[in-house]
């Protein structure tokens, strides 16, 4: 059964692992020098300093996942704006885990000033699409060839989702 809690700084070694996959063997992440667990529990201080959501997803005791929320720009005018974000650990994705972060974490703004929630998703990235279209997410742009790594140009999408339309 998987668990989906907030972060904790003993978590930070264990996002580490579960990113720098991310950093070393794909183009999902367009960092290229692995992080430490110290720079992780910088981000997630920063995050929660900020006033937004990290949620890891654990699985007999192991970290299998996780996901935040982040500002979209740093601009006043863009403060209704989020962007979210999710990571699997290797062999842990098409079980469900990166839904079960994202039922969580967007129930976590659902009665928030948040307007727009956007993703930013490197291409190709089926899986990583199917997911954010699940939560009712639209692509609005497509960058092409805005990113290299590993010798070659990476296109990049943005998706987005309109909520409190009221507001």
């Amino acid at each position: 059964m998987v668990l989906i809690r907030q972060v904790t700084a003993a978590d930070a070694q264990a996002i580490a692992d579960t990113y720098n996959y991310y950093i070393e063997q794909t183009t999902i992440s367009f960092e290229e020098q692995l992080v430490t667990a110290a720079d992780i529990s910088k981000r997630i201080q920063k995050t929660q300093d900020a006033g937004f959501t990290w949620l890891v997803a654990e699985e007999e005791g192991e970290l299998v996942g996780y996901a935040y929320t982040s500002s979209w720009k740093e601009r006043a005018a863009y403060k209704h704006t989020i962007e979210v974000s999710v990571y699997l650990a290797n062999g842990s994705s098409s079980r469900g885990i990166g839904r079960q972060l994202y039922e969580a974490l967007f129930a976590s703004f659902e009665q928030s000033s948040v307007h727009v929630v956007m993703a930013v998703i490197a291409l190709p990235n089926p899986a990583s699409i199917a997911l954010h279209e699940k939560f009712g997410m639209k692509k609005v742009a497509h960058f092409t060839e805005v990113g290299k790594k590993f010798d070659r140009w990476i296109d990049v999408g943005y998706w987005q989702l309109q909520l409190n339309t009221e507001n």
